[in-house]
């Protein structure tokens, strides 16, 4: 499935962002100053970015908010995302910016970044809803990853998410267990 660039991006930051979230043995990978600068030199936002310990926060704020919207269902995912718009006071425009040719902001350049997070999320999800493509809104299926991901191939068939190195070791695991099962 494609969608478009905004909404893809959109979509990706989410994901990244979801995934600094602590699981399993793992520890938070957003909580510095530092770690903050790594997410947005990934997902890079226009408007207002104070790129400090109270944003940090308030971005690590919503990430569990965000992460709910991985373990529903479509119709279960309407609910959250209307709330995220009407929290973050969401009015859609058309913007130019960077380059970029026209695309959806809603909201101010100047509101807090975790409500522009929020509120970017929310539209992108309105996309994929709407597009009747939820299905492609996973968590990773290797046995010890709780990572989410949006499956964007043509087929729909991925299963494992691209932060850990899971497709690949879960293939050696099937692989050693068919060979366990083929000297025995």
């Amino acid at each position: 499935m494609v969608f478009i660039r905004d909404t893809q991006q959109s979509l990706m930051a989410a994901v990244h962002l979801v995934n600094t979230l602590p699981a399993f043995d793992d520890e938070d990978t957003l909580v510095t100053i530092a770690d903050f600068e790594k997410y947005l030199a990934m997902n890079p936002y226009s408007g207002t970015i104070r790129r400090d310990s109270d944003e940090v926060e308030a971005v690590r704020g919503i990430r569990s908010r965000l992460r709910q919207l991985w373990d529903v269902d479509r119709d279960s995912a309407v609910p959250l995302v209307n709330a995220m718009l009407r929290d973050g006071e969401a009015l859609p425009r058309l913007v130019r910016h960077d380059g970029y040719d026209w695309h959806v902001h809603a909201t101010s350049d100047d509101a807090p970044l975790a409500t522009r997070i929020l509120v970017e999320a929310a539209m992108a999800f309105v996309d994929v809803i709407r597009a009747d493509e939820y299905d492609r809104v996973r968590v990773c299926s290797a046995d010890d990853c709780e990572s989410v991901y949006i499956d964007y191939s043509k087929n729909g068939s991925k299963r494992y998410c691209d932060t850990g190195n899971c497709g690949n070791r879960m293939n050696v695991n099937a692989y050693r267990a068919r060979k366990a099962r083929e000297t025995v």
